[in-house]
């Protein structure tokens, strides 16, 4: 555990649900922990023992990616830990693969005629999963290659491979519902006889949507709040010129106000308290990642590919090389946004920032 963590703690300990089963973390609260083949191994799904319409049942919670192994887990969790009622609603916090990539699958596998199980989330999101599902855009393919040369990387290898990713968010999220809800920022969702608050973000998602409960004093992060990694914010070609990162640190401040005990149910990582240390280390690894950036690009005008040593210390692959990169532009934008540096094109296509 590192200094940071020690500041935070983990009510369960060690303890982790086995896979296939759930373990809970609150009354009425179940959490499933998921295999996922990336670096990034796992992620926690939830169920909330529900009441909709009349009927008893779960709403789950996020989904997982689409692959059988994904699926053949839900089966067991079915089998085991649903106490013979179904699934009511499938929820989802934002529109990452990992997150909503079987929700098409579970709400087709508990809709009914009589009673359709029908996905919940931000109208935003909805639609950003219906682009990446039907398209390249960001996410892979010749666009993605273009605007990460545009920002330095130029290995031929690499961009050979990003090209040969346009089916990269189509092969994790097939299809997504026909239908859904919406949610938004402060609606309230009634939920097994407790009331859960929407909390919007920004910057990591185009609208992604934590809950709080405050009878429970539990919050259900999703990716805005993990306890040992930082959330990844990028910019993207879809949006070439945006400014997350100044987004998710304000929508981290939305948080604030929850007490100083919630318990953090985060999609990476296990849950914790210490809510208010995390929000704040979080700011504090910005400001010193910004501070990094700006005195590299001081020192002689930089590109977004050369700022990857700078901001990130390890080895990367090609997958966490493409996550890095629309960090590295997302910290160059923050800079440039508010006047710390200038950005120029040069005859050869690449954007370069310099001191202002």
């Amino acid at each position: 555990m590192n200094s940071l963590e020690a500041q935070l703690t983990y009510p369960l300990g060690d303890a982790l649900p086995s896979p296939g089963q759930t373990l809970e973390v609150a009354p009425g609260v179940r959490w499933i922990r998921m295999a996922l083949p990336f670096a990034l191994d796992h992620i926690n799904l939830w169920l909330l023992r529900d009441r909709l319409d009349g009927r008893e049942g779960w709403t789950v919670v996020d989904c997982c990616i689409t692959r059988d192994e994904s699926k053949a887990q839900w089966e067991q969790v079915f089998a085991s830990s649903l106490d013979g009622l179904p699934v009511l609603r499938v929820l989802v916090t934002h529109m990452h693969p990992d997150h909503i990539g079987l929700a098409h699958w579970l709400c087709e596998r508990w809709s009914t005629p009589e009673h359709p199980c029908r996905l919940w989330i931000s109208a935003t999101d909805y639609n950003a999963a219906r682009v990446g599902s039907q398209s390249t855009t960001g996410f892979g393919g010749e666009s993605a290659a273009r605007f990460f040369a545009a920002h330095g990387l130029t290995g031929p290898a690499d961009l050979e491979q990003i090209r040969g990713r346009a089916n990269y968010y189509r092969s994790m999220v097939p299809a997504v519902p026909g239908s859904f809800r919406r949610l938004a920022d402060g609606d309230v969702v009634r939920i097994g006889g407790r009331d859960w608050t929407c909390i919007s973000g920004y910057g990591h998602a185009p609208e992604h949507i934590a809950l709080s409960c405050g009878e429970l004093r539990v919050l259900i992060s999703g990716d805005m709040v993990l306890p040992r990694i930082s959330t990844n914010v990028s910019v993207h070609d879809v949006e070439p010129e945006s400014d997350p990162l100044r987004a998710f640190l304000a929508s981290l401040d939305k948080f604030r106000h929850l007490p100083p005990d919630t318990l953090v149910l985060p999609s990476h990582g296990k849950p914790f308290t210490g809510l208010h240390q995390r929000i704040d280390q979080l700011h504090a690894h910005h400001r010193e990642r910004l501070a990094e950036v700006l005195e590299a690009c001081t020192a002689r005008p930089s590109t977004a590919a050369e700022m990857l040593p700078v901001l990130f210390k390890r080895p990367l692959d090609l997958h966490q090389t493409t996550f890095a990169m629309g960090e590295s532009v997302a910290h160059l934008h923050a800079l440039w946004f508010a006047g710390q540096l200038r950005r120029q094109r040069g005859s050869d296509g690449t954007y370069r920032f310099a001191a202002a």
